[in-house]
């Protein structure tokens, strides 16, 4: 078992595990690691593998233990073939093979090589990595020769992955697998692949469903404290809500019982005969110290998306009609049919490679309609988010001269800017900060901030979640719950996905067409097209608690919202059937006019 006991270690001054930060998880079990940006999780994985040292405390594991995982850098871009490098991943295998090519004496020696050889299944090697590189990742059967060389960096973190997989060590850590993987390449397979896997498993993940379906426990880290909670995630995140609400109860009731014995203790103090009972409830005063809780920092979390215009675009904003799209004039995607209005909240499925970046781009006028049309509404403005846009900051500028780009001085005071800043969660430190000292969750944030600065009618996001921990993630579907404009979503978190969209576009073999069905049944059918994976069942089904008040309200506020979002639908229908019934609309020079608006607007 993982025995961690007592440890202390600190970065630059600041602790990250202090007084007494202690946890123990027996062999063969499946944990989520979960904690706010920046706590030290990934430290705690350099700790376990010896690539740090301690200050104080302990951590150990079985002797002889392989401890493998983390998976933090792609493979280098070699000329060694994909195959290859996930094979070479098991060095035992490696080098017991290649010592049976020349071992020749003593024969003693040859017959432990070949049984070691046969206990760990060396032969099938190659189907077992072949599987995980094409039923698990997204490869196909050709690509497994190809070199490292030939891959992008975010395919080369896939080989990294396989590769870790295919070792199998008894201890297997793994570092957000699912920043580089779709749903269809990889993020449902691992989920499966994850609760089959024969050894320990401890996994850093933001994804929720991931945390749900494929670990047993959850260790928090908060607090420079390790706390270990039996279940999913869900489980965990309603443990540790009663927790905190349990604890603040009892801290309004010590309040309120020093208030109450320092009334007796002002009044009497000075009184000789009350004297001795005044100072003994000025001991109890002292005894009576409130329950330490983690500091929450939902302000800093919280998105604050500025609000939509007031002025309402006429239905469809966005109309396509058998239109292409590509790159350097090959389409990528042909034959597209399809419509947006200033309401709809549209997720986009489909393998890495198929096109919903491309189809992003295109909406978003950042590539160009090869054939066909694409008519945007009047003053139109997208707002728009891609991981690749987090590279293209200015490293060494602050996120405050980056507004400054935006909004010159003389058009916004700094102190409106900063409180932008404030409203995506960059403090007043975080704002004079170089990017390039930010992390992924602080750039991803600046990102989004610029992305929606000017109050777009229509939203798309592309992975936006890839750097936010899970409190920064709900705080994102509240905001865009709350977000009255369109919005198009690609991601892998199907839990983001469910809790937005509210239409589903299934980008495949270069066509968009609507998926009609829900999130589940692609997650069924996805698990369905590999007869290796198939969904596991939980042990045992807990019978359904009834929901309680905090969910009733919470209903009853999203139901507040959609009937707002109905009246509003109706009010812009009223309002164009008005300008439908009105017979000067029908008269031929108006008509000719409309006609030639239509020509000249943008395509």
């Amino acid at each position: 078992m993982l025995r961690i006991s007592d440890i202390t270690y600190a970065v630059e001054g600041r602790p990250l595990f202090e007084g007494g930060a202690s946890t123990t998880i027996p062999d063969g079990h499946k944990v989520g690691l979960v904690g706010r940006n920046g706590t030290g999780k990934t430290t705690l994985f350099r700790l376990i593998r010896n690539e740090l040292s301690l200050e104080a405390g302990d951590i150990s594991v079985p002797k002889g233990a392989r401890i493998g995982g983390g998976v933090a850098q792609e493979v280098p871009a070699s000329e060694t073939s994909l195959l290859d490098t996930v094979l070479a991943a098991d060095t035992e295998r490696a080098s017991l093979m290649a010592e049976a090519e020349t071992a020749t004496d003593p024969p003693t020696r040859i017959a432990e090589i070949q049984t070691r050889l046969a206990d760990i299944d060396a032969w099938s090697a190659e189907a077992r990595a072949s599987s995980i590189l094409k039923g698990g990742l997204g490869f196909d059967d050709h690509q497994h020769a190809m070199p490292c060389s030939a891959f992008s960096g975010g395919w080369r973190m896939r080989v990294a992955l396989a590769a870790v997989l295919f070792a199998q060590p008894d201890l297997l850590l793994l570092d957000e697998p699912t920043n580089y993987l779709d749903l269809e390449g990889g993020a449902v397979w691992l989920e499966q692949y994850l609760v089959r896997y024969p050894h320990t498993v401890i996994i850093i993940s933001h994804d929720r469903g991931l945390l749900n379906r494929s670990v047993g426990a959850i260790l928090h880290l908060e607090d420079r404290q390790l706390t270990l909670y039996q279940g999913g995630y869900d489980t965990f995140a309603e443990t540790r809500a009663a927790r905190l609400a349990v604890a603040e109860a009892e801290n309004k009731r010590i309040e309120a019982r020093r208030a109450h014995l320092q009334s007796f203790v002002d009044r009497f103090r000075y009184k000789a005969s009350k004297a001795v009972q005044a100072q003994s409830r000025l001991k109890m005063i002292e005894r009576l110290k409130p329950i330490t809780t983690p500091p929450q920092e939902a302000a800093l979390r919280a998105f604050s998306f500025p609000p939509t215009p007031p002025e309402e675009l006429s239905p469809p904003i966005i109309a396509i009609e058998s239109a292409a799209t590509g790159y350097d004039g090959a389409p990528v995607l042909s034959h597209l049919n399809l419509r947006i209005d200033q309401d709809d909240r549209i997720a986009l499925l489909g393998k890495n490679g198929q096109g919903k970046s491309t189809l992003s781009k295109m909406l978003s006028s950042r590539l160009e309609v090869l054939s066909g049309r694409m008519t945007t509404a009047s003053k139109l403005r997208i707002g728009y988010f891609a991981q690749h846009q987090m590279d293209e900051l200015y490293p060494d500028e602050t996120p405050i001269d980056h507004l400054r780009r935006l909004r010159p001085p003389g058009e916004t005071p700094p102190a409106q800017l900063r409180s932008r800043l404030s409203g995506f969660g960059l403090n007043a430190d975080q704002a004079e900060t170089l990017v390039a000292k930010l992390s992924g969750g602080q750039k991803a944030r600046l990102t989004l901030l610029i992305a929606t600065i000017d109050a777009p009618h229509l939203l798309i996001l592309d992975e936006p979640t890839n750097h936010l921990d899970m409190e920064s993630r709900e705080a994102l579907v509240e905001a865009l719950t709350a977000y009255s404009g369109a919005v198009v979503l690609v991601s892998h978190d199907m839990h983001l996905l469910s809790l937005v969209a509210d239409r589903l576009w299934l980008v495949n073999k270069g066509r968009v067409t609507p998926y009609e069905q829900d999130l589940d049944a692609y997650r069924a059918e996805l698990l369905a097209k590999d007869p290796a994976q198939k969904p596991v069942k939980p042990a045992s089904a807990k019978p359904k608690r009834p929901p309680d008040r905090d969910k009733i309200l919470a209903l009853r506020a999203e139901l507040r919202k959609c009937e707002a979002r109905v009246e509003k639908l109706t009010e812009m229908r009223e309002k164009l059937d008005a300008k439908l019934a009105d017979p000067a609309l029908y008269e031929p020079a108006r008509q000719a006019r409309l006609l030639s608006g239509r020509r000249n607007m943008p395509r």
